[in-house]
């Protein structure tokens, strides 16, 4: 199997990922990380990439100290990991957390390299270039994210049969049933207790405030040439029917799987094949029930402010994603209210510049506008 580059290394996909590649002797190539030098070296001793890259420019003099006595070439900044995203390899896993991820997706594109992506912001934010891209180039771009992964499974095989409509499924998260009255006073440390999925913050908390499924949706629009309207969220509290596809013919097929992220990863790194995976398998007995339910867009307002996103089209998903970061960092640190997060994306859509048709320098401008907006006008 090709070498792999690998993004995001520390977080919850890239260490999950690691899983992977022990497992099948995968060799990786590079590997990423934000700030956390003390487990990227570890992993560095670990893998022996050729490379090594640090986000945050302050650590780099750490990181290199650490790695001195090998002969691992280490670099920093965004510009070291898009030299990463573009060494020649058999594929680059994105796992960035955020809007950061876009420019190395593109680098990687660019180079001619695969992507398997766990980074939702590229699409969300710069869909139309990404997608493009992929098609001047000749790639293939996987999807990591279990619901995309799920979609993509249940297409493979399809031929020329045409799908009516995606079943995106959720789980509804930790506050799933509760009025916004009963949201008024939710804490960090209770949002971030998500029922099924073991996340990093970020992600978890747009779990909670539906924003991820709002993305995810503008996300599947671009991975499968989807129209918005084709695209209906169904909340799977179980989390084990990962997302499903209704054909013409009315005809439905999901997929279904233990809620663990290393299957869906290990199918971006391995496809076409299908290999033994450390996930746990699914027990159909021991699972039960499966419920169904509907996603309240009045109380969670984030996904409502999706949806109208990619309608509008343009700059709106973009809009929505950064100040939906900014947002999220806010309340991480006990800034703002959960019920700010909503407030915040849907104030940053009424008012933040539209742009119909958005270059690469419109939507980096645009995050760079919507971010300002939130911390003015709710981070003070």
């Amino acid at each position: 199997m090709d070498d792999i580059v690998l993004l995001g290394s520390t977080g919850s996909i890239g260490t999950q990922t690691l899983d992977v590649c022990r497992a099948h002797n995968i060799r990786l190539k590079a590997l990423s990380a934000n700030g956390n030098t003390k487990q990227l070296e570890r992993q560095a001793r670990e893998f022996r990439p050729e490379f090594v890259a640090i986000a945050d420019e302050s650590r780099y003099g750490d990181l290199k100290t650490r790695l001195a006595d090998t002969d691992i070439k280490v670099i920093s900044g965004i510009d070291g990991i898009r030299e990463l995203a573009a060494l020649k390899c058999g594929r680059v896993v994105n796992s960035v957390v955020g809007m950061v991820g876009l420019l190395p997706t593109l680098s990687a594109i660019e180079a001619g390299n695969d992507i398997a992506l766990a980074n939702k912001e590229t699409l969300v934010s710069g869909g139309k270039l990404v997608t493009e891209a992929v098609k001047r180039h000749g790639v293939k771009l996987l999807p990591i994210d279990s619901e995309h992964s799920a979609i993509f499974q249940c297409l493979i095989g399809a031929g020329e049969n045409r799908y009516s409509k995606i079943i995106l499924t959720a789980s509804g998260g930790p506050f799933y049933g509760k009025t916004r009255s009963q949201l008024e006073n939710v804490t960090r440390e209770q949002a971030l207790r998500h029922p099924n999925w073991s996340m990093g913050a970020k992600i978890t908390i747009d779990s909670a405030t539906l924003m991820n499924k709002g993305l995810e949706l503008i996300e599947a629009v671009w991975l499968f040439a989807a129209r918005p309207e084709q695209v209906e969220i169904v909340v799977q509290r179980q989390s084990i029917i990962h997302s499903a596809v209704e054909f013409e013919d009315g005809a439905i097929i999901a997929q279904l799987g233990s809620a663990d992220m290393r299957l869906p990863i290990q199918l971006a790194l391995t496809y076409p094949k299908r290999l033994s995976c450390p996930a746990k398998r699914l027990s159909l007995f021991d699972v039960g029930e499966l419920t169904f339910g509907r996603a309240d867009e009045e109380t969670f307002t984030c996904l409502a402010a999706a949806k109208k996103a990619i309608t509008m089209g343009g700059n709106a998903p973009c809009i929505v994603n950064c100040a939906n970061e900014a947002a999220v960092s806010l309340f991480l640190r006990d800034k703002i209210r959960f019920l700010d997060i909503g407030e915040a994306v849907n104030s940053a859509l009424a008012d933040v510049n539209y742009i119909t048709d958005p270059s690469l320098d419109d939507i980096l401008e645009t995050r760079a506008e919507a971010e300002k907006y939130v911390l003015t006008k709710f981070g003070e």
